[in-house]
């Protein structure tokens, strides 16, 4: 068993509502699915070599401590490197993409608390699981990143970047109370090449601290629990009103394992129990956006209940049939690494009173 480079417990999670990105706490981006979270990803360095793709983004300070944390009551996530040079922080966030015209953006945002530093940036999308060949050209300032078949993407920055090895590079070094950022997203958005994220981060902030304080429960575990309650909340999709088993594919039940499993989709019966942790807590509206869910899967089960299925697609799809990727090695080499999910075909004798009590409680 190879040894593993980012260990999955040392990931915060982002997301819009669309999709996920996980974030190391070494300051690396090695998980996201892009446009949506059933999507080919784009950076698969958690289940390969970095070659699969990563947005790895700190300061040369080799010896120093790490700690993540979110902002209270939010899905912002902030990464802390402490030095005896002094404390830098990047801020990763994805403002809520709650219009499905609208794609996804990824914003970083680095700084200085104390001292001084040189950070090193390297993006490396590879589309498509890392299967398509991605070329890299500058643009504007930008570096874009494209792949025959796939989506084009955009890196903006406010530092100069370089091209390296179909990767934007670049090397810079901050002073006390000195920022950079940086915006991932689609070619075709505007934003990402204006770098206009100055209402980015407080609207962001607002949505998820509104969602929070929603919230009913005032017990002594608060804190715990509306953290459970924002994770939940990732997982929903904000236009189809599904909520998914997990954000990841691939990642294994044990380590060195065959049972490596993509749960990009959502399971009737467990999607209600966490519709139902959601609505003890005060959150009806994304009970009933899930039950709007459900009844289109009835309707793509011809209308027919009995044959309502143990799983669905995110976007009420019947079929999820599974694939091996072979060029990926897997997490701690655990292979086969595999996309889709042939459970769709299995039957579940509980899923419609599920559905049913879910439907009910919340209307």
């Amino acid at each position: 068993m190879s040894k593993v480079k980012r260990k999955i417990e040392d990931h915060g999670v982002i997301g819009d509502l669309r999709t996920c990105a996980l974030v190391a706490n070494d300051g690396t981006i090695d998980y996201l699915c892009w446009p949506e979270l059933d999507s080919p990803s784009v950076f698969a360095a958690l289940l390969d070599s970095d070659d699969a793709g990563l947005f790895s983004l700190a300061p040369d300070w080799p010896n120093a401590r790490r700690q993540q944390l979110y902002l209270p009551d939010t899905n912002i996530l902030q990464t802390r490197w402490l030095d005896d040079e002094g404390v830098a922080e990047i801020t990763d966030y994805m403002p809520i993409c709650d219009d499905k015209d609208k794609l996804p953006r990824l914003i970083r945002r680095v700084k200085m608390v104390r001292g001084s530093a040189t950070f090193s940036l390297r993006c490396s999308p590879r589309h498509d699981y890392a299967r398509a060949q991605t070329r890299a050209e500058a643009h504007n300032g930008c570096i874009d990143f494209h792949a025959e078949g796939q989506p084009s993407l955009r890196l903006a920055a406010s530092v100069v970047m370089t091209l390296e090895d179909e990767s934007a590079t670049a090397l810079f070094t901050l002073q006390p109370g000195e920022h950079a950022q940086f915006e991932f997203g689609s070619v075709d958005d505007a934003h990402i090449e204006a770098l206009t994220t100055e209402h980015c981060f407080e609207e962001t902030l607002n949505y998820w601290r509104r969602w929070s304080a929603h919230s009913n429960y005032q017990g002594r575990w608060r804190e715990m629990v509306q953290r459970s309650a924002l994770v939940l909340k990732l997982l929903t999709s904000h236009q189809h009103g599904s909520i998914a088993a997990a954000a990841t594919f691939g990642l294994p039940e044990e380590l060195g394992g065959e049972r490596n499993w993509d749960y990009r989709a959502s399971w009737i019966r467990d999607a209600s129990f966490s519709m139902y942790a959601l609505m003890r807590l005060g959150y009806i509206d994304e009970a009933k956006h899930f039950t709007h869910w459900v009844g289109r899967c009835v309707e793509n089960s011809h209308h027919d209940e009995m044959r309502l299925q143990v799983m669905y697609r995110l976007d009420s799809g019947t079929e999820l049939h599974e694939m091996e990727l072979l060029n990926l090695s897997g997490y701690a080499d655990s292979r086969p690494v595999r996309i889709g999910n042939d459970a769709w075909q299995q039957t579940q004798l509980d899923i419609l009173w599920r559905a049913d009590g879910c439907g009910l409680s919340g209307q």
